[in-house]
């Protein structure tokens, strides 16, 4: 077949039939400015800001430059991260093998045109929707219609976009590319009305900022009446307090700071050949406390040898028989690591020419050949013997004990391609295969061993291999294994997981119903794969780490790609998710203490009756050197703590009693302000001081422990706001206090302290006590 020719192709391109995709793991630099630019808050600021100029109040307009840096940061640092992750994309990118100028050559699937001819293998993912033309495949095409079945596929089936070969080979003609693809139409529809999947971090700060923007607007709105009507406050003082409340409830920098972590995970992540298809999978990898691995690939390196052979039927020699399985295996792709193995190790053959020939099957677990003399199989003994097992059980159990995987090379009375073997088996031999175990493999399953998360060590292979291979790596409970054969239904799967460790002879829909029964365990599952028997489980598992030197549809599918397929590169993985978290809970802390500081003393104006005290020139003072500087900061520190618990509930847990403390101290120092009959232009300076201190004092709580680095941030961030006050008191409203406003600032600034103490000790003993009550169960 010619196929089209170079010229052809640029032509179809030039005339918009490419196959260019319609979904991608990183956004457009057009994408990006919008979403950084064109957000809710901004929108806030910018009326606050128009305000702010109608009424003349020019100083307190210095908050627009923070808001202006924090977006330009975000810009530039995700369009950084955007071309780190594209180039490394571009590197991992799908190929095809396509029949160009009459010459098969491989290019990147987005260079597929209309009419292309390509050749698909098994592991291939089919790129574009095609029509087959010559060959037999086996397809599944679960990952479109959720059937799990193999779909034989010969000449003029048609051949979905996003389905995956699974065996055979065949030359197709792509008969719809692009956005007019099968599978593009169904990406196009389904993110039509919904955005990506978002992380349990992300989604939490997306409800908070949600709640926030509703809750400013009555807030704002009640205290300009307020001030206006009642107060009887000219209306640039009643706008002015009114921004100043509305700002001090805004937590500004807090989604840009998370957004900014997780690209800059991703971009050390790269750096280690690591790359990140889904940014949710930074955090969810981090909560994971349970890991479905394979065997080959994982546990033992990314290869195999033919250690020896036994012969079993003395009907012919020892190297008559070698060559009967040559010809078996010379007939047979060499499209995974088994099959590479036996052809490199019986590379003589008979002479003898297959009439037909059945490509591996993941899910019957045999290939065949038939020749005029026969029919033979090769695969798992007991998919092969079925009940004829039994006989040999004892001898192949004794060599899977020595860790070797075993092949049954049989005759049989037909082999049904696509279906399961019937009738009696003749076995012939048995092929022992080596698989080394990976050298960093106890250690890696150590650190998961000590970071509490279970390893569920899910095979195709049998049980007792697997256990010892296992048991070899270290892995814990590695002698409690069962073969997933016995799991006949829903119910023994759901109790196997809880129970066992390793699990073999496993089927491809087996390992999506185990993931599917640890997820309904309330278990958060990560799943590594690297075959396209493993797709299905990696599409519904929390996280799925896929090693780029599996099959092309199984990266595809995965979040997560170790493009060295380097499976010892999970824990500086696991360790970038939970940096990700623990820092972000830190950060959201800080901005989360603010705000719950802000509204406390708004709604205590709002029934008081008094002048908001602050204003938004001294808001932005307090939150650039309390909050948004050393947020930035501790938001990409290391941290690989284990973490607990969930994300507002640990925010909340710092943030409440540090929220409460900061409003009861300024709100009594502005009720004593009123006894003493002392200048509000004071107090307001008093309370400015008083806020910036105690937020310092939260921080050092915050960024525990303390070394180094906080030590130096901390000092950095008092000189910093020092000289602003000294140097530059009319930018940031901050003016000269009388001897009564700072003896009073002395004293609450003294209370606060063992206030903060107390009130951090009584929150978090009610918290003790609630996670102490028994939960009622639900009937």
């Amino acid at each position: 077949m010619l196929g089209l020719t170079n010229r052809e192709a640029a032509d179809r391109r030039q005339q918009g039939l490419g196959n260019e995709q319609v979904n991608s793991s990183t956004r457009t630099v057009k994408e990006i400015v919008k979403d950084n630019v064109f957000t809710y808050f901004n929108l806030i600021f910018t009326v606050l800001a128009v305000l702010l100029i109608v009424v003349g109040s020019f100083k307190d307009l210095s908050f627009m430059l923070i808001v202006l840096a924090n977006t330009a940061i975000g810009i530039a640092q995700e369009i950084k991260s955007k071309n780190t992750l594209d180039k490394l994309k571009l590197l991992k990118m799908p190929k095809a093998h396509v029949i160009r100028d009459g010459k098969e050559t491989t290019v990147a699937v987005e260079e597929l045109v209309l009419s292309d001819c390509v050749i698909l293998r098994a592991g291939s993912q089919i790129p574009a929707d095609a029509k087959v033309v010559s060959g037999s495949i086996q397809v599944n095409e679960a990952l479109i219609t959720g059937e799990a079945d193999e779909i034989t596929k010969g000449q003029d089936a048609q051949l979905l976009s996003g389905s995956f070969v699974v065996s055979g080979e065949c030359a197709a003609v792509l008969t719809a590319v692009g956005r007019d693809s099968y599978i593009s139409k169904l990406t196009i529809e389904a993110t039509k009305d919904k955005g990506g999947e978002q992380s349990e971090m992300i989604k939490s700060l997306d409800r908070l900022v949600k709640a926030v923007g509703i809750i400013i607007i009555p807030v704002g709105i009640i205290l300009f009446v307020q001030q206006c009507y009642i107060l009887n406050d000219s209306f640039s003082e009643s706008v002015t307090s009114m921004v100043a409340a509305v700002l001090g409830m805004i937590p500004e920098g807090l989604y840009m700071t998370a957004s900014i972590a997780m690209v800059v995970s991703a971009m050390r992540l790269a750096r280690k050949d690591v790359l990140v298809q889904n940014m949710r999978c930074i955090e969810t990898l981090a909560r994971v406390d349970v890991l479905c691995v394979d065997k080959t690939g994982t546990i033992t390196e990314n290869e195999m040898k033919v250690d020896s052979f036994d012969l079993i039927y003395d009907g012919i020699s020892k190297e008559e028989m070698a060559l009967l399985i040559g010809d078996m295996a010379q007939s047979q792709n060499s499209d995974n690591i088994t099959m590479a193995a036996l052809q490199a190790y019986f590379d003589k053959t008979s002479g003898r020419h297959p009439n037909t020939i059945c490509p591996f099957s993941s899910k019957y677990k045999y290939c065949g050949a038939s020749y005029s003399d026969g029919n033979f199989v090769l695969g798992a003994p007991e998919f092969v013997l079925r009940e004829g097992f039994d006989q040999f059980e004892e001898q192949i159990n004794s060599i899977g004990e020595q860790g070797y995987r075993v092949l049954a090379f049989a005759k049989v009375a037909d082999v049904p391609e696509g279906q399961p073997l019937q009738g009696q088996a003749q076995l012939l031999a048995l092929v022992y295969l080596t698989n080394p175990i990976r050298k960093s493999a106890p250690e890696t399953f150590e650190y998961f061993a000590d970071n509490g998360v279970d390893i569920k060590v899910i095979s195709g292979d049998n049980p007792v291999t697997v256990s010892n291979v296992a048991l070899q790596a270290g892995i814990k409970d590695a002698d409690m294994y069962i073969d997933a054969r016995q799991l006949v239904n829903q119910r023994a799967i759901y109790e196997a997981v809880e129970r066992y460790t390793v699990f073999g002879r496993v089927t491809p829909e087996q390992k999506r119903q185990f993931v599917k029964a640890l997820k309904k365990q309330g278990r958060t599952v990560g799943m590594t794969g690297d075959g396209v028997n493993d797709i299905l489980a990696l599409r519904d598992a929390d996280c799925s780490i896929a090693m780029a030197s599996g099959s092309e549809a199984a990266s595809n599918a995965a979040q997560l790609v170790l493009l060295d397929s380097d499976f010892s590169k999970m824990p500086s993985v696991v360790g970038e998710g939970r940096r990700v978290v623990n820092n972000i809970e830190k950060t959201a802390s800080l901005f989360l203490t603010k705000n719950i500081f802000s509204l406390l003393l708004a709604l205590f104006s709002m029934i008081s009756v008094l002048s908001y005290p602050l204003k938004p020139s001294q808001i932005t003072l307090i939150s650039m050197f309390t909050i948004g500087m050393p947020s930035f900061v501790l938001s990409l520190e290391p941290n690989t703590n284990l973490i607990k618990g969930t994300f507002f509930g640990n925010v909340f847990k710092m943030a409440t009693p540090a929220g409460i403390t900061t409003f009861i101290s300024v709100s009594s120092l502005v009720v004593f302000g009123q006894v003493f009959e002392i200048d509000p232009v004071c107090i307001s300076t008093a309370c400015t001081i008083l806020v910036g201190l105690v937020g310092f004092m939260i921080l050092g709580k915050v960024a525990k422990p303390a070394n180094g680095l906080h030590i130096a941030l901390i000092t950095i961030m008092v000189c910093g706001m020092a000289f602003c006050t000294i140097f530059m008191p009319d930018l940031f409203g901050i003016n000269s206090i009388s001897g009564q406003a700072a003896m009073l600032l002395v004293v609450f600034l003294i209370a606060t302290e063992a206030l903060f103490r107390y009130i951090y000790k009584f929150t978090s003993l009610c918290g003790r006590i609630l996670n102490r009550r028994p939960r009622r169960k639900k009937k």
